[in-house]
């Protein structure tokens, strides 16, 4: 039985771990070849010996990507028409924790580094994936991962929930100047998912505080987010272009503060310093004065 992305060509960043993963994982099996662009060979690697166990390992290609640097993105933009000869989809996923702290204590370059990879690398996957689909005439789809972070207050630190925002509006923004392209342009605001960002070599403790946070008594998986992003790739979201597709388990509709529910609040206040997440790239930690 075909799959609903048969035929086409995919980057997806941060395809190592996580969302990007099982993003990865979930196109392969559509029927899509993918170029998966990620900072971390280790976890690639992983990624990679999963793909081909699934028999898809022919139609992957693995792109190492500081999504960070434009140079780096343009290469896997152009690898997939090295590779596959084509492209239909950028799936900006990739993503950190960023900086935390009180606003007082958060460091300038900290916050600079968590817009870079939150956003900066969002426009410039759009940047040069748009410039392709666009020679291409035939329409196309970007994806871009945002949070339910990005849609109100206290559901992460403050650079993480500014960045978020700022997807969704440069996804909006974006969509309306390339409709008339029949290029959609759509996020997807995860809630509660575990994921290796979240779990941190606890999956067990982190799976049973993320179910008791929202209505759906079950908590997030990355493959739910894959779903979502497979269906906002393919033709059957093919009049859907400017949304935030909110995908967690009916935890906004409930209106609670993740942070606070996570009793995050007072770890996020008692230090300050730089979450990288699964990049493979050394966090920090200050002590506060």
């Amino acid at each position: 039985m075909a799959g609903r992305l048969d035929g086409m060509v995919a980057v997806i960043t941060g395809a190592a771990s996580g969302i990007g993963r099982a993003s990865a994982l979930r196109f392969l099996q559509e029927g899509a070849r993918v170029v998966a662009a990620d900072l971390n060979e280790a976890t690639a690697a992983d990624m990679l010996q999963a793909a081909a166990a699934a028999g898809h390992g022919d139609r992957v290609r693995f792109q190492r990507t500081d999504v960070t640097d434009e140079a780096q993105i343009d290469a896997a933009v152009q690898r997939a028409l090295s590779a596959f000869g084509r492209l239909d989809c950028v799936f900006n996923n990739a993503g950190i924790a960023g900086a935390f702290g009180p606003i007082t204590h958060i460091d300038a370059q900290e916050w600079d580094y968590t817009f870079s990879v939150l956003v900066r690398a969002v426009f410039l996957g759009m940047k040069h994936g748009v410039r392709v689909l666009k020679a291409q005439g035939s329409g196309g789809a970007i994806i871009n991962t945002a949070s339910i972070a990005g849609l109100c207050g206290g559901d992460a630190p403050q650079a993480y929930s500014a960045a978020k925002a700022a997807v969704i509006n440069l996804t909006r923004a974006v969509a309306v100047e390339l409709a008339p392209s029949r290029i959609r342009v759509n996020a997807i605001c995860p809630g509660a998912i575990l994921t290796p960002l979240i779990h941190r070599g606890s999956p067990e403790a982190a799976a049973e505080m993320l179910r008791t946070l929202q209505p759906w008594p079950e908590h997030g998986t990355p493959e739910d987010i894959a779903a979502a992003a497979a269906f906002l790739a393919s033709q059957d979201a093919r009049f859907i272009t400017g949304e935030a597709l909110v995908v967690d388990g009916g935890l906004t509709a409930m209106g609670s503060g993740v942070a606070r529910a996570m009793n995050q609040e007072g770890a996020m206040f008692a230090a300050a310093g730089i979450d990288r997440g699964t990049t493979g790239l050394e966090s920090s930690i200050r002590a506060l004065d």
